[in-house]
């Protein structure tokens, strides 16, 4: 069994009252606040265009809010200057659905072009980058390039560039949806060990098998508003059997 860190008492995100409208008129979220503490391990759920992606980029800033404040470990991400974004980034490990890696770069190279563009050196690039995919077991694949891999594995090399800034948060947008039901366990299984190591972890998906079997935290998002938000939670609430109308 693999147990989930200590919480302290300092969230490491923290919404208060946060709207997004876009320019055409969409109102994505409306109202939402919240609070994850670190070395939390939350999922995102609801249907597709509920607002959960819209929640992960303004995580990220890569939109702002029309209305209210975001706090990642006590920064305003609204009040921040454009030039502090790439430092701001390092911080926050992304992983997607569609992976993102660059097809002309091997696994090794993927990895380490972040640290590259920051001219680390080779020395620092190697060990990190090692102690990466030590993590997500793919050191035997380093000389390969993206399409001689499988969709698991490229989700693992998309983990571990991920990984290579030794984040404290990891936020995860469907991770899971490309991947046959075997290999998504998999992917989670290794999220489940980056949790324990400490990291704060924020999942969209849609995959209610995997939230079922973890039964941790669950936000659900529903019309752009927080509708649920269970300690130990399911994909879609159990209603008790008194209202149940059959």
């Amino acid at each position: 069994m693999i147990l989930a860190p200590r919480f302290n008492s300092r969230p490491v995100i923290s919404l208060q009252h946060v709207w997004k409208r876009y320019p055409n008129g969409t109102l994505a979220l409306r109202d939402i606040s919240l609070e994850v503490p670190a070395g939390e391990f939350l999922f995102l759920v609801g249907p597709s265009g509920a607002g959960k992606s819209t929640l992960v980029r303004l995580l990220i800033r890569e939109e702002k809010p029309s209305k209210g404040k975001i706090f990642i470990n006590g920064l305003e991400l609204g009040r921040m200057k454009r030039w502090r974004l790439p430092h701001f980034r390092r911080q926050v490990g992304l992983v997607f659905q569609d992976y993102k890696l660059l097809p002309r770069l091997t696994v090794y190279e993927n990895v380490a072009f972040a640290l590259r563009v920051l001219g680390e050196s080779s020395r620092v690039v190697s060990a990190r980058v090692s102690d990466a995919l030590a993590t997500v077991g793919l050191e035997d694949k380093r000389r390969k390039y993206p399409s001689e891999l499988s969709g698991g594995e490229q989700q693992r090399v998309a983990i571990a560039r991920a990984l290579v800034h030794a984040p404290r948060l990891i936020l995860a947008d469907e991770p899971t949806g490309n991947l046959d039901p075997a290999t998504a366990w998999e992917i989670m299984q290794l999220f489940l060990r980056i949790n324990a190591g400490g990291a704060t972890v924020v999942m969209a998906t849609h995959n209610r098998e995997i939230v079922d079997m973890l039964r941790r935290r669950v936000i659900a998002i529903d019309g752009g508003q927080v509708v649920r938000d269970d300690r130990s939670g399911r994909y879609h609430e159990v209603l008790p059997a008194a209202a149940v109308h059959l």
